[in-house]
């Protein structure tokens, strides 16, 4: 099962939180998957085709306990995917101009149809929750959380999408939207909102799982970035003490050990014996201990005698 199929399992058993919410949802549902036909002056019937059989059940059992209206269902195979589709079809009969006034797809007077969302439909938090609930419930898709978050809402209409992202504004929530085709795509990458969204709409047991994932995620970053940084530091340091061999060599091929300063000849050894050390471990390694600086120091007098000699050869 999908992580997406998932979701919207759970969202088709959240409970409404007042009387006007489920009417929320039905409508959203209805405004991203419904088709209204024309039967003459006036008249209209309406189909609903999904592809989610508990989608499909919360529209039949609206219908009929909310509106009393009547419904026809027939399931259908698509060809090229193999997929079950119902539709659903609601027949031109008395109130269903009405319920279409209700459900904010006719305007007010039952003429015309209503662009973007009707204020009234979302007028309370609950509502407003409820109604992206359909949205998600209609044309919703969540990846799968344990790859890269994505998130995406698809809407017929340019006034509807710029509807839902003002409400996922006024929660914090900052989606974006592209065309594609003839639809929208309103969509989230964080995966921080889009674990706010499926909190807003009822989904606790889905944004917890994000949640864990987006842990698990954040710990699995911080050590790879840990450990690429300590390949990038180790790699360094071996750059480093195989320069550092290799001034050795060239003054000790050009001055005796003995004439060379003290700390110098302990330096030399020091590198010699411990070519792979750090020069805090070589510093730790001394008799006394060095600090990393006073090694440092030395590399560079090694450095300028290295210089010296090699201008005095050119010289010659």
């Amino acid at each position: 099962m999908s992580f997406t199929t998932e979701v919207k399992e759970e969202l088709s058993r959240v409970a409404p939180t007042c009387s006007h919410c489920e009417n929320a949802t039905l409508a959203a549902l209805i405004r991203i998957e419904g088709t209204l036909l024309m039967k003459g002056q006036g008249k209209y019937a309406l189909e609903i085709a999904t592809d989610s059989p508990v989608v499909a059940r919360f529209i039949i059992k609206a219908l009929h306990e909310s509106y009393q209206l009547t419904t026809d269902l027939t399931m259908r195979r698509s060809v090229l995917h193999k997929t079950p589709n119902w539709l659903i079809e609601v027949p031109a009969q008395p109130g269903l101009n009405e319920a279409l006034i209700k459900l904010g797809v006719l305007g007010r007077e039952g003429e015309g149809l209503e662009r973007g969302i009707d204020p009234d439909l979302i007028r309370k938090q609950c509502c407003a929750s409820a109604y992206l609930r359909g949205v998600f419930l209609g044309s919703g898709f969540i990846s799968n959380p344990r790859g890269d978050f994505h998130f995406e809402l698809k809407v017929e209409t340019q006034a509807t999408a710029d509807a839902i992202v003002a409400m996922l504004a006024d929660r914090g929530i900052k989606a974006k939207v592209i065309q594609r085709r003839n639809s929208y795509l309103i969509y989230l990458k964080s995966g921080a909102a889009i674990s706010s969204f499926l909190a807003l709409v009822g989904a606790h047991q889905s944004a917890l799982k994000m949640e864990n994932e987006r842990v698990v995620k954040s710990v699995r970053n911080d050590v790879n970035r840990r450990v690429n940084a300590e390949i990038a530091n180790q790699a360094k340091a071996s750059a480093a003490s195989v320069d550092q061999i290799m001034t050795i060599r060239y003054v000790l091929d050009h001055r005796d050990i003995s004439v060379l300063p003290q700390a110098l000849q302990e330096y030399i050894k020091l590198r010699l014996a411990y070519p792979d050390a750090t020069l805090k471990e070589l510093g730790e390694a001394a008799d006394p201990p060095l600090s990393k600086s006073a090694i440092n120091h030395r590399v560079r007098r090694l450095d300028q005698l290295a210089q010296e000699i090699a201008r005095s050869e050119h010289r010659a």
